[in-house]
């Protein structure tokens, strides 16, 4: 598995709290340990940075977006997702 994937945690129900940090050089998506790590080109305003994270991580998921939910942290570093 490589150090980006998250396939493991695309079961139905599971959450996902992951960090973020936008305004990055590239969008990247690093898991170390049990933290999950979004960097997004994207900047915070207008839900632009939550959209891009999506897209991401239902890429690593390897689910459609539209099996993500944001559950918490809309306007916070620190969100959590729902895969539905």
């Amino acid at each position: 598995m490589s150090k980006n994937s998250l396939t493991d945690l695309a079961s139905t129900g599971t959450i996902i709290w992951v960090r973020v940090t936008p305004n990055t050089r590239a969008n990247t998506v690093v898991r170390e340990n049990d933290t999950i790590k979004v960097g997004v080109t994207a900047p915070p305003a207008e839900g632009q940075a939550n959209a891009t994270v999506m897209l991401l991580l239902s890429k690593a998921l390897g689910v459609p977006k539209s099996r993500l939910a944001l559950v918490r942290g809309a306007k916070s570093r620190d969100k959590q997702f729902r895969v539905d």
